[in-house]
């Protein structure tokens, strides 16, 4: 008779800590799922950088479209969609690994450089990668869709 009891009482307490496990193992999944997509998108933003840094021609501001399909294919190539992308650049002198006289972003890596005192002209190009995180559940007091954005930053190689 004893056993009985015993049974009712676990099956109560099961019943009673169940939901707290179960809203636990989402929030685990959830947060899983925003770090992978924050971590896509940073790693769209690198891509996008490293073509734009190959070369100067392709850090120039008329390059956009072939920086985002860059950046795109490696988003899309994960099963991913809805990525925007844009780039800015900044010019200045390298002296002894410090930037010195860093210009307004924007400037033009094709254009011609102008004397550094001491060192030589360095032009950096900066992809900023933006995509949405949609939850699979709506949460009180939580938005349904998160914006995550990564920004990557490379040299551009001299031509």
């Amino acid at each position: 008779m004893q056993r009985k009891k015993q049974f009712g009482q676990a099956l109560v307490e099961f019943a009673i800590v169940l939901p707290m496990l179960l809203a636990l193992a989402l929030g685990v999944v959830e947060m899983g799922r925003y770090a992978y997509i924050a971590i896509l998108v940073g790693n769209a933003a690198q891509a996008g950088a490293a073509y734009g840094s190959e070369r100067l021609a392709n850090a120039s501001t008329g390059n956009l479209s072939n920086i985002q399909t860059a950046a795109n294919n490696d988003f899309q190539n994960n099963g991913q969609t809805g990525l925007n992308v844009a780039f800015t650049t900044t010019c200045g002198c390298d002296n002894n690994g410090t930037l010195s006289g860093d210009t307004a972003s924007g400037c033009d890596p094709t254009g011609p450089a102008p004397t550094c005192p001491s060192g030589h002209w360095v032009v950096t190009i900066h992809v900023t990668a933006s995509g949405t995180f949609n939850g699979l559940f709506n949460y009180p007091g939580l938005p349904a869709s998160i914006t995550v954005s990564r920004t990557a930053s490379m040299r551009v190689a001299p031509n």
